[in-house]
């Protein structure tokens, strides 16, 4: 049986208590104030959840990170959502999907999460083994996009892109040797957009699935972006054509 979580951080928490998240407690820094608090506190009581006035000490030996701002929410473990779920799309709108080639480091997840989130983007797919998961530091860094954007985990990324193509999604995986620029592709349609590792890029495997490879000019002396940076890059491309502007 899968552990309880913590969420750490005012605007992760806030947003847990916003999206009905089930929190069983909340932990809180003696002493601890401002707006965001005051509406935590408000959220906490009309949910009846109960909340504990720890000592600093106290709450950082609790904490997984350093970023907690005084503030913990215990809840269950993530929830993820079933890849199916996500291929159906949202609002009758055509899926737009993320999916993540083993993905390593906390941060470029969550900051990824987070640029999915604004972009409309309809969900995130990550593979179960030998990359990062959904942790307290990945939500912290998502800053409340962990609550509101479905992810799903796939034992075979590779099967992972076959469905989507079953689904009637493009896929388009991001390379620095991609045949076209980013912003050549159509996103209008159904969409499933790979980023791949950090440094080592998509695997071959993964490439010999995409329909297409894109890549994003560069003009300096650096190979290749962070994968966040290039992800939100690509998002943001399918935000503007679905959006027309």
């Amino acid at each position: 049986m899968e552990e309880k979580r913590m969420i750490e951080g005012r605007r992760p928490v806030l947003e847990a208590l916003r999206a009905g998240t089930a929190i069983t407690g909340l932990l809180l820094q003696k002493g601890s104030h401002g707006k965001p608090v005051e509406e935590i506190l408000s959220l906490a009581k009309q949910a009846d959840i109960p909340v504990r006035f720890l000592e600093k000490s106290s709450l950082e030996k609790l904490a997984g990170t350093r970023n907690h701002q005084g503030v913990l929410a215990e809840t269950e473990p993530f929830k993820y959502t079933d890849l199916a779920e996500l291929l159906e799309g949202s609002n009758g709108e055509a899926p737009f999907l993320l999916i993540l080639d083993h993905v390593q480091d906390p941060h470029n997840l969550g900051a990824l999460m987070r640029s999915a989130h604004a972009a409309g983007c309809h969900g995130l797919v990550i593979p179960e083994r030998r990359a990062v998961q959904v942790t307290p530091a990945v939500v912290r860094t998502a800053a409340g996009a962990a609550e509101h954007l479905p992810v799903a985990r796939v034992v075979n990324l590779a099967r992972c892109l076959e469905e989507c193509k079953e689904a009637g999604l493009w896929v388009y995986g991001a390379d620095m040797d991609g045949e076209r620029i980013y912003t050549a592709g159509d996103y209008n349609r159904g969409v499933a957009l790979v980023i791949g590792a950090e440094g080592s890029g998509l695997s071959r495997l993964i490439k010999e699935k995409c329909d297409f490879l894109v890549s994003l000019p560069m003009k300096g002396r650096l190979a290749s972006l962070n994968a966040s940076v290039a992800g939100t890059l690509l998002l943001y491309e399918v935000y503007r054509q679905r959006e027309g502007f």
